[in-house]
């Protein structure tokens, strides 16, 4: 890593171009890439090529600024450095990329449909799709935990939105494609921009196709409450509706396995699983200290509207802004013994689903799902142990892992 001087005096530490490149995150360590770059005095800059560019938000405080101060950072150019230097087509449309005052207001409706209370209610159905998913644990041969990870979100939001089962297989592939687009296992034969395109196309046409068939069959399920959301005076247009539909699945897939198959994948032989099934009354701390380690979703990209001063560094308007969630959620100056997994940690001020407007909108959600499966999954199976080595996802976008395999016993008496 180098520096060198703007026009204007100031420093300016360039970044490596690693952070940009999906199989880093595979391959290579981020940790110890983000670790060096929070050591320095000034935001550092990664030049991608001749035209795009982006600086590197690494520290806790930094990170939690950026994501508050939507009038100085927006997200409605994109979110995603798949997308740095394009504008994002849904901008304005998808919660994710609507800055407020008119992302509260489209929000209001979904937030109050996944509130804690309401999400309570359903536990019991989150419960037996989470005890159906790991069954075959229990069989005795070698079980693919990631991928049944990677499943439970779908069973979960699938549900709540009234999804038909017969569609998850191939929804779970097309939204981890979205995602994962330059991983070999979830890309299509055309490459990278043939698998995005495709995945986009066939999800969009199959919820404007959902949308049409269940405008008069409304229920109490997330697609009626987006149909029959009302703001500025109208309801939502087929393209919002089919647009948040998008987002909802993937803000699952992004955030919910991945947690669990950290742990599963790191500690399965620290005897953190140990100490978790004998202590259930960690379970709360447990689920959020993996939420830290894992931090799921790895970056959100966002614009400064103005020019403006971040960490001794000046930004001018329309400069590209990455935050790296997973380094401000290892940042020493917001978590003592930040290298260290601790199921008891307390404060846990983590950023896992962001912080500010943009506060995922399904962390309920998550965390119910996340904490009901160890419950089962401590209650019900002992003896884990590695059965190969774990693979991770090949993505700049979400930090996780696709095949964590092992194998476990079932307690005595769970069936």
């Amino acid at each position: 890593m180098t520096a060198h001087r703007t026009t204007s005096g100031c420093p300016v530490h360039l970044g490596t171009t690693d952070l940009i490149d999906p199989a880093f995150y595979s391959s290579g360590d981020p940790h110890r890439e983000w670790a060096a770059l929070r050591g320095l005095d000034t935001l550092s800059w990664t030049q991608v090529d001749a035209d795009r560019g982006f600086w590197s938000v690494v520290e806790f405080a930094d990170t939690e600024h950026v994501l508050r101060t939507t009038a100085d950072f927006t997200s409605e150019r994109g979110t995603m450095l798949e997308l740095l230097g394009m504008d994002d087509p849904a901008g304005g449309q998808q919660l994710v990329v609507t800055d407020p005052p008119r992302h509260t207001i489209m929000q209001a409706r979904l937030k109050k449909a996944l509130a804690l209370k309401t999400v309570d209610k359903q536990r019991d159905m989150i419960r037996g799709l989470v005890l159906e998913l790991i069954e075959p644990l229990g069989d005795g041969g070698v079980f693919d935990f990631a991928q049944a990870m990677i499943d439970m979100p779908m069973s979960v939001t699938g549900t709540m939105i009234g999804l038909p089962r017969s569609d998850w297989p191939w929804l779970i592939r097309a939204t981890t494609a979205c995602i994962a687009a330059d991983d070999p296992e979830y890309q299509d034969p055309g490459g990278k921009e043939a698998t995005l395109a495709a995945a986009h196309r066939e999800l969009f046409a199959y919820f404007q196709d959902l949308v049409s068939f269940r405008r008069d069959q409304l229920g109490d399920d997330l697609l009626s409450a987006l149909i029959s959301t009302r703001f500025e005076g109208r309801h939502m247009s087929p393209g919002e509706i089919v647009a948040n539909c998008y987002s909802l699945l993937l803000g699952a897939n992004v955030t919910t396995p991945h947690a669990p198959n950290y742990v599963m994948a790191e500690f399965i032989e620290s005897g953190v699983l140990q100490d978790w099934a004998a202590h259930p009354e960690v379970g709360a701390t447990a689920v959020e200290e993996a939420l830290r380690w894992s931090s799921p979703v790895n970056h959100m990209l966002r614009y400064a509207t103005r020019d403006l001063e971040l960490h001794g560094t000046p930004i001018a308007a329309g400069d590209a802004v990455v935050v790296w969630i997973g380094s401000a959620n290892r940042d020493e100056r917001e978590f003592p013994d930040a290298g260290r997994f601790d199921i008891r940690r307390k404060p846990n001020k983590h950023l896992a689903f962001g912080i500010g407007p943009h506060y995922c909108v399904g962390h309920s959600v998550a965390r119910i799902t996340i904490r009901t499966l160890f419950e089962e999954l401590l209650k019900g199976f002992e003896d884990f142990r590695p059965a190969g080595k774990p693979e991770r996802m090949v993505s700049n976008f979400v930090s996780g892992y696709k095949h964590v395999p092992i194998t476990a016993r079932r307690r005595t008496g769970t069936r």
